[in-house]
């Protein structure tokens, strides 16, 4: 992948919030263990948006899974990525999908998955999942274990 930065160029720097996702650099770095399906995890419990109606604050808890191929993500980048999110307003819907469509097309893994799981405003959660196709063969998909919302149950 010629076209991606050999040095991260958020890690070991101070870095500033994205006035936007769009404006956000995610950083990529060699997969240390490249031919090798596994499976990667992270979880933003306190992810936040804005709805592109209300003006008001969205919250959600995403959980995003990939299987590397050349690349990984850079977990500081990811973080400030995510954080940008905070004064972006759209649907919960455009959010997670375009979350993970940015980092599919941009670190090509072999799969990628995402769970956005939003708690409800107006009484209503709503949940939305995308993956990019089927799972590498062999692969442990560990389930992504976020509750449904039960209310004051």
């Amino acid at each position: 992948m010629t076209d991606l930065p050999t040095t991260p160029l958020h890690l070991g720097q101070t870095s500033a919030l994205p006035a936007s996702p769009e404006q956000a650099v995610l950083d990529y770095v060699p997969n240390p263990r490249p031919g090798k399906p596994y499976l990667v995890r992270f979880t933003a419990p306190e992810f936040t948006s804005l709805c592109p109606v209300t003006g008001q604050p969205d919250f959600a808890h995403l959980v995003i899974d990939y299987a590397p191929a050349d690349t990984i993500v850079e977990s500081k980048s990811l973080k400030l990525f995510l954080g940008a999110f905070r004064n972006h307003a759209a649907f919960h819907e455009d959010c997670t999908v375009g979350i993970g469509e940015r980092l599919f097309a941009e670190m090509k893994p072999l799969w990628l998955r995402i769970g956005g799981y939003w708690y409800p405003r107006g009484g209503i959660p709503i949940d939305v999942f995308w993956q990019s196709g089927d799972p590498p063969a062999g692969l442990w998909l560990p389930p992504q274990d976020v509750p449904g919302y039960r209310g004051r149950g």
